[in-house]
């Protein structure tokens, strides 16, 4: 665990906590070192899986910095939560939940939460399963007019008959977050190529598939804490694809996240703060505000960004529940752009806490 906590970013109260959550089984053959352009239809080599899901170490960070301050109940995320959310009676439930069934899983957990009138952190079950579908979360975005890169939702090979957007393109699982089903050869240049794809994907993925016309530009992530007025933006995170190994395209894919880069071999692809001047961070920042409140995220989120030829900030993801690795030496953006704040591990997590107890009253 680093630093010490600044007793500014807690409550002055002893909270009853719930710590929601989902553990990757047999972590450590999670991802095997198989060649780095993998064919969808070998996906079980990567067993990708679990990718959503966090390591028993993320799990214990969180639960030791809430436990500082906070009586701590661990509930896992799965059938029996229900009743233990009943028979406990948390004050407020820390969720970083994923589950594992159906497009609305990372909704369920705060479904029942809604349902027994227990406060949570973070965003509502509609919020969720909206962001965790790529397709509607575009189809709100074009809706406000924030500008994201044009797409079509694809569910069988013949809608592709009046395919009208430009390649390159990318295609990605509709409802799958961490980059799982997002592999180098995600990357499609030509329409025989993608049915190609496509076909192989939906026998592998058995869910409908986004297609995207694919953005050259710079790429960022944005962690963002708060909730209107007092909504931070931490500092903006830049990947820098030119550190990728050769072979590689320059997007966030899974080989990327979790093969090439590892705890062991980390690539140095991340900057923080990233290196942009103040008419591009203003520009970011406005579409990652108006972002955040079209789609109602609470409490905290990471939106990714990525240029578009003209150099104008495009939303390609939002993830209401990010991804919080404890180790430093780890890429993991939300505690990189914290660090960059002044902020540790533990005060990131408790000042999440700390805005989510306002929002429900609790102070």
């Amino acid at each position: 665990m680093e630093g010490k906590v600044i007793s500014s970013y807690l409550p002055n109260k002893k909270f009853k906590i719930a710590l929601t959550y989902n553990v990757k089984p047999k972590e450590e053959s999670s991802f095997e070192r198989t060649p780095l352009t993998p064919n969808p239809k070998d996906a079980e080599k990567f067993n990708d899986t679990y990718a959503e899901w966090d390591t028993i170490e993320t799990v214990n960070a969180i639960k030791d910095s809430l436990e500082l301050f906070h009586d701590v109940t661990m509930i896992e995320a799965d059938e029996y939560a229900f009743d233990k959310f009943r028979n406990v009676r948390p004050e407020i439930v820390f969720n970083v939940a994923e589950c594992n069934n159906g497009a609305s899983r990372e909704a369920q957990i705060p479904a029942m939460l809604d349902m027994l009138q227990i406060p949570y952190t973070g965003s509502d079950p509609l919020t969720l399963a909206t962001c965790l579908d790529k397709a509607r979360t575009k189809e709100v975005l074009t809706y406000h007019n924030i500008a994201t890169p044009k797409f079509l939702f694809i569910d069988a090979l013949d809608e592709l008959k009046n395919f009208q957007l430009k390649f390159p393109v990318m295609i990605k699982p509709v409802a799958e977050g961490s980059s799982k089903g997002i592999f180098n050869s995600s990357f499609i240049k030509n329409k025989s190529e993608l049915e190609k794809r496509l076909k192989e994907n939906f026998e592998a993925y058995k869910q409908p598939f986004l297609v995207e016309e694919f953005l050259p530009g710079r790429e960022f992530t944005v962690a963002i804490i708060g909730n209107n007025p007092d909504t931070e933006i931490l500092p903006i995170v830049e990947i820098n694809f030119n550190e990728l190994p050769d072979g590689l395209i320059p997007i966030y894919s899974f080989e990327a996240k979790w093969i090439a880069d590892t705890r062991e071999n980390p690539l140095d692809i991340f900057t923080c703060p990233a290196k942009i001047d103040s008419v591009l961070e203003e520009k970011i920042k406005k579409v990652v505000l108006q972002t955040y409140k079209v789609l109602r995220c609470r409490d905290w989120s990471r939106i990714d960004i990525r240029l578009d030829a003209e150099g104008e900030p495009n939303v390609i993801e939002i993830n209401p529940l990010p991804g919080i690795l404890p180790d430093p030496q780890d890429n993991s953006c939300f505690p990189k752009a914290a660090r960059a704040t002044g902020l540790s591990y533990q005060e990131m997590i408790n000042k999440v806490l700390f805005t989510a107890a306002k929002r429900n009253n609790l102070l």
